[in-house]
């Protein structure tokens, strides 16, 4: 049966983020949500049939990881992006941030240096912070609607003794899926001054056509001995409530000392039902991650179409991931002005650009992971609130 993307489940009292903070978040009940990343869209069939099939069976007692879903996790891995992995390298977390935290809690010490580059995903910040590290920007070159790495400068932070680098790939909020080449400027600049690379790669399976990811350990064996992969089912399959992660860690040393520091803070299994979900999307999910990717390239086209004739605002055209950044420097308000902008005339609950740090003020960010009806109303809003104050 073909999925279907255009229904609209009721969200509402479900305890979900997205929808049950709208009031506290945006200051009113009436704001339409299209901010935290997770979809307004069901889950494949397979998916819920095999998780039904779970709960009828009335036992949910402590639940292994095993060499059939490690078996699982490498043929995805190969299937989408051509990578040969190693069984062993494989590390399972309830998520990609837990599993960022263990890796800069044990392969850095306090007071190193660790680079993001900017504007970016906000937890990267507190990921840092939290222990006692130095957050070192290497800001993303804006030009032309288009985002590209600055090397010149992220080769003088590392002369600055960097220890690491956070990447994001496919890049949130801005939509990049980096490049091979680029990959390979980057991980040559890694290589020479011997810094660790954390790729958060959880929208790795979420890319439109015309562009491929490069999971970046892929790249070389002496690159994969320095780098740990964040992955996931949960942006793709939607299923973040099911907190079920992995990572890809070929080196033996690192990979043991993430593995001793989830087991000294207690983490040493993930969800009983999000390691059903993974099995049953890493096996019988493929078709529905297919149309799903049509269904969002259609509303990516909807959204960059919308604002192409404007001058208030344009929608970067996303590479990869359903969130669109949406360049509104032009309506030249201040950050706070733009904010209740958003949330007051067009009264859409959006992303916070300056959220994602400072340069990302004068941005907001839109999740296009719903019905298209549903994206296209809050696109018609945001319109209607610019020819409002154009006409005023």
């Amino acid at each position: 049966m073909a999925a279907d993307f255009e229904s609209f489940p009721e969200r509402k009292n479900t305890r979900s983020a997205k929808w049950d903070m709208v009031e506290t978040l945006f200051g009113s009940k009436e704001v339409q949500p299209m901010w935290v990343a997770d979809m307004d869209l069901t889950i494949a069939d397979s998916i819920k049939q095999k998780l039904i099939e779970r709960v009828e069976h009335g036992i949910f007692g402590y639940t292994l990881t095993d060499d059939t879903l490690h078996g699982h996790v490498k043929q995805w891995i190969y299937d989408q992006h051509q990578w040969e992995i190693n069984k062993d390298w494989i590390v399972y977390s309830p998520g990609v941030i837990p599993t960022l935290h263990m890796a800069v809690l044990t392969q850095t010490k306090p007071g190193d240096k660790i680079v993001i580059q900017t504007p970016v995903y906000p937890p990267f910040y507190s990921i840092i912070e939290s222990h006692d590290r130095e957050i070192v920007k290497n800001p993303l070159v804006y030009e032309d609607n288009r985002y590209t790495m600055d090397f010149d400068h992220l080769e003088d932070t590392f002369k600055q003794g960097v220890q690491a680098i956070i990447l994001c790939n496919p890049h949130n909020p801005v939509g990049r899926v980096w490049t091979k080449e680029e990959l390979e400027k980057l991980t040559a600049l890694c290589l020479a001054y011997d810094v660790l690379i954390l790729s958060d790669e959880i929208h790795a399976d979420l890319i439109y056509s015309g562009n491929k990811h490069t999971p970046i350990s892929s790249l070389s064996e002496s690159v994969s001995q320095q780098t740990v992969t964040c992955l996931s089912p949960t942006k793709t399959f939607n299923l973040a409530g099911l907190q079920v992660s992995y990572a890809i860690i070929p080196n033996k040393r690192i990979r043991t000392e993430i593995q001793d520091a989830f087991k000294k803070y207690g983490i040493t299994m993930v969800n009983t039902m999000g390691v059903t979900a993974l099995e049953a999307a890493y096996t019988e999910g493929k078709d529905w991650l297919n149309g799903l990717l049509q269904f969002l390239e259609t509303n990516r086209n909807l959204v960059v179409d919308a604002f192409a004739d404007r001058e208030e605002i344009t929608a970067i055209r996303a590479e990869g991931t359903y969130l669109i950044w949406l360049d509104c420097t032009n309506m030249n308000l201040s950050h706070d002005d733009l904010k209740q902008f958003m949330q007051e005339e067009a009264k859409v609950g959006l992303n916070d650009g300056a959220s994602f740090g400072e340069e990302g003020k004068g941005f907001m960010r839109i999740n296009i992971a719903s019905p298209t009806a549903y994206v296209q109303e809050g696109v018609n809003k945001i319109l209607h609130a610019l020819d409002q104050r154009k006409n005023k």
